[in-house]
């Protein structure tokens, strides 16, 4: 019986830099290795797992293996958050990370095109179904573990803390490709210089478990058990029971998705090709301007605890349409300086928006079905907003100029708009 289970008992309160550390970097080592694949899909894998194609075509071939981690995220949503809100956080956090880090890993060690023909596209594939399965449940429960231990007033603050491993894992990620690029000829970086990222995820893997193993369960779910208050399917649950909150906060956290990955996967792509920016250079632009996206989230948790999580981001969504209506004139320019102001402004929108997300998705479900109900918003919101971004992007960009890849982004910011408006405000 649910009452005579061990986690009944009232487990030692974790301690908050604990709680804080375990959640930051967890999420740290999840988006370093969900950007590495990011950025060795524009740079590597066009080249090695797609040569047959031209070189257009093996660009969107590659960012459709991209998209195919986000249709995995809501199943590992489904999969861990239906033991995140039966079996508890922390085990399922544990399992989250093994699955992501070890498809990362494998990624590694693939054999190329060259050596098994067409099983290693397959392959490819496969390892990023895993790498979006882990992350389907790795984002939700890390976000539980923060805001689920926060004092009072403190919410968005806690849960903004998982949030920054974007940025982190992004800023990471990003700097050692550059590393490489700078170090290696383009013959040694494409042999075998491209694999060392996903190889080294191993050794973060082993941190972030290691911390993970340290914490006890979150005392919002030890009173779930403790009043015998857990539901027999969460997934079943929340579409049955909460199907208000699933579509808004899908939706409100929409332009979210399309802002993040115009202006890191479809920026890259576009801007190492079309506007002939050479790989290092535009990679240094982007770490500079990724700075921006870690210092505006703490801002925009602290405004969301003073203030409001639904006004800050009702703010900012209507912040980020205009944007859209400047992503043409500014990013196609030509002059350096006004595509820099353009990626800081753009990532500045992005900590804005992403700050507060986490708090705001996990406040509109109820303890019980938590877990499944923000993981499946968020990993909803990944299909509809970033799975086929950078690819639409590319084919808006190519056909009818850049103009209207910011419409593209505007429009999405305009619905986040209208699905934040019925929100409830939650306590603050």
């Amino acid at each position: 019986m649910i009452a005579a289970e061990p986690q009944t008992v009232r487990a030692p309160a974790n301690r908050p830099a604990t709680v804080l550390f375990a959640s930051l970097i967890g999420t740290t080592i999840e988006f370093f290795d969900f950007y590495i694949y990011a950025t060795a899909a524009v740079l590597v894998f066009p080249k090695l797992f797609f040569p047959a194609a031209s070189p257009a075509a093996a660009t969107l071939q590659s960012l459709a293996t991209f998209a195919i981690a986000f249709f995995a995220r809501p199943v590992g949503s489904a999969v861990f958050g239906h033991f995140g809100d039966r079996i508890g956080r922390k085990a399922t956090l544990v399992a989250a990370l093994l699955t992501m880090g070890l498809s990362t890993v494998v990624i590694g060690l693939l054999p190329t095109y060259a050596s098994i023909g067409t099983l290693a596209p397959l392959l490819l594939a496969v390892c990023r179904f895993g790498q979006g399965l882990g992350l389907g449940g790795e984002w939700g429960g890390a976000v539980l573990l923060a805001t689920e231990n926060a004092p009072p007033g403190k919410r968005a603050w806690y849960g903004m803390f998982p949030q920054l491993g974007a940025p982190l894992g992004f800023f990471l990620s990003g700097s050692t490709f550059l590393v490489l690029s700078q170090t290696l000829s383009d013959a040694d970086f494409f042999a075998w210089g491209w694999r060392i990222p996903f190889l080294a995820s191993a050794l973060l893997v082993v941190i972030g478990l290691y911390v993970r193993l340290k914490i006890t369960e979150t005392p919002d779910f030890q009173k779930v058990l403790e009043r015998n208050e857990r539901v027999r399917l969460p997934v079943v649950a929340v579409f049955k029971s909460h199907p208000g909150p699933l579509v808004l906060g899908t939706l409100a956290a929409l332009s979210t998705f399309v802002i993040f990955y115009l202006m890191t996967v479809f920026a890259l792509s576009w801007g190492t090709t079309a506007l002939h920016y050479s790989r290092q250079q535009f990679l240094l632009l982007q770490l500079f301007a990724i700075l921006f996206f870690g210092l505006t989230i703490p801002v925009a948790a602290r405004l969301a605890d003073r203030l409001d999580r639904r006004r800050v981001m009702i703010g900012v969504s209507a912040a980020i349409a205009v944007f859209g209506l400047l992503f043409g004139p500014m990013f196609g320019s030509g002059s350096l300086a006004m595509v820099t102001l353009f990626m800081v402004l753009g990532q500045c929108l992005i900590g804005m928006t992403y700050g507060p997300l986490g708090t705001l998705l996990s406040e509109m479900f109820p303890p019980e079905v938590r877990y499944t109900g923000a993981s499946l918003t968020f990993n909803l919101a990944g299909i509809l907003g970033a799975s086929l971004a950078p690819y639409v992007a590319t084919w808006l960009a190519t056909n009818h100029g850049l103009s209207t890849v910011g419409w593209y982004l505007s429009a999405a910011a305009l619905i986040s708009l209208a699905a934040l408006l019925p929100v409830k405000s939650a306590a603050r």
